[in-house]
């Protein structure tokens, strides 16, 4: 228990400060880019904050497992499955949160990490290096954005709420997809941003800068970090059906609390009529 609350931490900031030093010293090169889907890419600097961070992992906690966004991936592992049992704390890492972002020079992105004890997050952190924002959750300790708490919104009226979500990638094959959503949200909240860093929405939503956040098809490294954060700021977090949260399971809503129930029920209403049209367009 010692070495989780003191010397995880600490090994966990001098990674997430490095590799977030090495993104931003970066960010105006050329790099270069693998396409793993349609429009779903790679760049050499998520392949290089993973293997700063692996390493460091290593070297520090051999006995620890990383769960890495490029590691399981290339491995052709289903992301959407629990980590293999054996392994008691495990590091789930998104290097580079934000990597179409960053690969066309928009400096909004950031590095998450998550560390998962017996199967719950124990500890989350979120490094925004542009900013220089660092963010920081333990489990039932707090939340904090440089070393200060921070609480999510008090806004209690969806048509006064600042919204956040993202797209699958296969946005442009799935019919599963974001639009209808996006479409019923917009028009009942005050406005949606779509600013492609989930990390970074969930730090908005714990901080009281935006004040909910949906997304479905999100993978564990996507939301590890921000969702206990989200939660040790006084938010929410549960499926789309205001389920209990699963890490695992990629749909995904967090919220200042207070709105939950009717983002909740504006998902619920836009995927009945969904199904309500499939049914009515299969007749014919």
């Amino acid at each position: 228990m010692r070495v989780l609350e003191e010397k995880i931490p600490e090994v966990l900031r001098a990674l997430i400060f490095k590799g977030g030093r090495m993104l931003r010293t970066r960010l105006a090169q050329t790099h270069r880019i693998q396409y793993k889907g349609d429009i779903d890419l790679v760049t050499e600097m998520d392949r290089a904050v993973e293997s700063l961070f692996v390493t460091g992992v290593r070297r520090w906690f051999p006995e620890h497992e990383v769960v890495s966004e490029e590691r399981e991936e290339g491995a052709g592992r289903n992301p959407w499955q629990s980590p293999r049992a054996g392994n008691r704390i495990r590091w789930i890492l998104d290097p580079l949160d934000g990597t179409t972002n960053y690969a066309h020079g928009l400096p909004h992105f950031a590095i998450s990490a998550g560390i998962e004890v017996d199967r719950h997050i124990r500890i989350g952190a979120v490094y925004n290096p542009m900013l220089d924002e660092f963010f920081l959750a333990v489990r039932g300790k707090g939340a904090w954005r440089n070393g200060r708490r921070v609480h999510v919104s008090s806004t209690r009226r969806l048509d006064r709420a600042l919204l956040a979500t993202g797209f699958p990638y296969d946005v442009r094959t799935s019919r599963e997809n974001n639009f209808d959503f996006f479409k019923s949200l917009a028009v009942r909240s005050q406005a949606v941003r779509r600013a492609g860093s989930a990390a970074l929405d969930l730090c908005d939503v714990a901080c009281g800068r935006f004040d909910g956040f949906w997304e479905l098809k999100l993978k564990p490294w996507d939301v590890a970090a921000g969702s206990l954060l989200v939660q040790e700021a006084g938010g929410r977090v549960t499926d789309f059906h205001g389920r209990r949260f699963d890490l695992y399971q990629g749909d995904f809503v967090a919220s200042n609390r207070h709105l939950h129930a009717a983002v909740v029920n504006v998902l619920a209403e836009t995927s009945a009529r969904r199904r309500r049209r499939r049914r009515v367009g299969s007749r014919y």
